[in-house]
């Protein structure tokens, strides 16, 4: 029988699927083992207070990235004992997670928001600055020092960092909500909230395509 070549777009869409089957089933596990892994990032604001904080925003022309660079925002720094942020993040925001003497988890669950995928490798997880570095930078971060910079980036008070799936954080990279937001589209109200609070807290500003977004966004809220 003759053997039907593999091509790279096959190879593609075996991945994808791939992908999808291992999301489903950590998910559907996650349910009949009554787990309830679930990133939850702290100081999400509710409805109502999400809407005062974007009508209070100030609005400006989109800033430039001009001069930016991630090494303007330290991160990640050590937050206690042998612990930086992003493994502060990982243990917030995973279920049942191990880790080792300097801190580095070996094993847990990471449920992401964002696709509704469950993890069980901390490898195949990104923590999100929900308010990406660059956007900051073009929205008024420019301007601030470095250690300010440096306290945004490793922001734990307020819902800045979320653990997601990887590769999902890496297909938004910098975008703001105007051209990118959660492929679950259930966590657009969630996500919306953040965004605005971590704006409004950080005295960013906000261009008009994006508030539109984000008040389109915040209209599916509930409370």
């Amino acid at each position: 029988m003759p053997i039907t070549p593999v091509t790279p777009t096959t190879r593609a869409r075996r991945r994808a699927a791939a992908i999808t089957v291992a999301a489903l089933a950590g998910a559907v596990l996650a349910v009949v083992n009554g787990q309830s892994a679930s990133a939850t990032p702290p100081g999400i604001p509710s409805k109502a207070t999400a809407q005062s904080q974007l009508n209070a925003l100030t609005m400006a022309a989109q800033g430039s990235t001009a001069g930016y660079s991630r090494d303007l925002f330290p991160h990640w720094i050590t937050i206690t004992g042998t612990c930086n942020t992003r493994e502060q993040v990982l243990k917030r925001d995973g279920t049942s997670v191990v880790v080792d003497s300097s801190c580095a988890a070996t094993s847990g669950r990471w449920y992401s928001p964002y696709d509704g995928a469950t993890w069980y490798a901390a490898s195949d997880v990104d923590i999100d600055h929900v308010v990406p570095l660059a956007e900051a930078w073009r929205s008024g971060a420019d301007s601030w020092t470095t250690s300010r910079r440096q306290s945004f980036a490793n922001d734990l008070t307020r819902p800045q960092l979320i653990a997601v799936t990887d590769n999902v954080n890496q297909s938004k990279g910098d975008q703001d909500p105007s051209t990118w937001q959660p492929p679950l589209t259930s966590y657009r109200c969630t996500y919306s909230k953040m965004w605005i609070t971590v704006k409004y807290n950080w005295s960013l500003t906000l261009q008009s395509s994006e508030k539109s977004a984000l008040q389109s966004m915040l209209n599916t809220c509930a409370s």
